[in-house]
């Protein structure tokens, strides 16, 4: 049978264009993720947050209410619990200290960087050294890079 299959990432898309968050929801689920909830604003992704303790939180800067994704972003990944990755056109408005949040992946972004991502957090999750090889679209905060290179 081979060896039992680690539980499945467990995925809060914070997007308010629904287009993109229905195609990152199909994505997801074709790597076999689990999506906890889709959230619009930052009242709904930190509300969602606090209910349903995902794993990772996919979370754009701009939202409905404004670039009120930092603030999720501090919100989500105070929950040690959680795991923040901002996926932005403009990474220019994430603070130096990322708001707590491990990396961006850039839009337009590919599946693959998308999948490497994901694959990276899980790796660190489990406490292993993530790779990041052929991730040009995924960045690393500057806190989490140190890491890696010591």
């Amino acid at each position: 049978m081979g060896e039992p299959k680690p539980h499945p990432l467990r995925v809060l898309v914070v997007e308010d264009e629904a287009l993109i968050a229905l195609e990152l929801e199909c994505l997801l689920d074709d790597l076999g993720y689990v999506i906890v909830g889709i959230a619009g604003s930052s009242q709904e992704a930190i509300a969602l947050g606090r209910e349903t303790h995902p794993d990772v939180a996919l979370v754009d800067i701009h939202l409905v209410d404004g670039p009120t994704g930092v603030a999720v972003a501090e919100a989500l990944s105070a929950d040690p619990r959680t795991t923040v990755v901002f996926m932005t056109a403009n990474a220019k408005r994430i603070p130096e200290d990322f708001a707590g949040a491990v990396g961006v992946i850039a839009k337009p972004y590919s599946e693959r960087v998308v999948a490497g991502a994901l694959r990276y957090v899980a790796a660190c999750r489990a406490g292993h050294v993530g790779s990041l090889d052929g991730l040009d679209g995924f960045c690393l905060a500057a806190r989490h890079a140190e890491r890696m290179h010591h």
